[in-house]
């Protein structure tokens, strides 16, 4: 017996480690799988989400089953359609990025009274439209009333890809400043996980991230072992 294979595909390389060390932490039993593909996230804005960002998309998921993946986990946010026609395409557990920090953040929200608003931060501005997006049509699908306030930080990824973590740090806090009091708040991109704690200490409310929820939510779906597939 083989412990699950779980296939991460990222289109930022800012994605890996935040992801990673949740799972060494929360889950060091699970076998992961990189796949990056760094060029999607310029091609996207350069093309928009068409024939050709999705059929890359289905590609890289489609050779990960291939591989023998369990499931996969997408870190980039910006591709929602493209993994939504994933998930209908494969037999095996698809994630989004953020449906299990979603699903959390309804949840707490809601425990909090009807009315409650949700603090989405993001650093990516097509994550904040699709992402946004993606959150109402959550809300309402479960015939909920929360709101959402948003902001983002987008000068932020350019500098820590620029290797400045602590500006990345800084104007994210800025973009906090910005939302209203929100019963939670939630940290959009997999690269903006190192900034909980001080987003937390900041906001005093609860602060979720999308590689925290995501692992969570893997976990309970699949069994700590499986049997090789021959």
């Amino acid at each position: 017996m083989n412990s699950p294979r779980i296939a991460l595909i990222h289109a930022t390389p800012l994605a890996i480690e935040p992801v990673n060390a949740v799972f060494r932490s929360e889950w060091p039993e699970a076998q992961c799988v990189n796949l990056l593909e760094d060029s999607l996230t310029t091609d996207l804005q350069r093309l928009g989400m068409g024939p050709a960002i999705m059929g890359r998309m289905m590609d890289l998921a489609s050779y990960q089953h291939r591989q023998g993946a369990d499931a996969i986990l997408f870190t980039c946010s910006a591709f929602g359609p493209a993994i939504d026609a994933v998930k209908a395409a494969l037999p095996i557990p698809v994630l989004k990025p953020n449906e299990a920090m979603f699903d959390e953040a309804l949840a707490m929200a809601n425990a909090q009274g009807p009315e409650s608003c949700l603090g989405l931060l993001t650093t990516f501005v097509p994550s904040s439209v699709s992402m946004r997006e993606e959150l109402q049509t959550a809300i309402a699908d479960r015939g909920l009333t929360l709101t959402v306030a948003g902001a983002c930080a987008q000068a932020a990824m350019g500098h820590l890809l620029a290797g400045d973590a602590q500006t990345h740090d800084r104007l994210i806090l800025d973009a906090a400043a910005q939302l209203p009091s929100c019963a939670v708040y939630l940290l959009g991109q997999f690269s903006m996980a190192r900034a909980q704690a001080q987003v937390a200490q900041q906001v005093g409310r609860p602060v979720l991230t999308s590689p925290g929820s995501a692992v969570s939510a893997l976990r309970r779906q699949l069994p700590t072992a499986r049997t090789p597939r021959a």
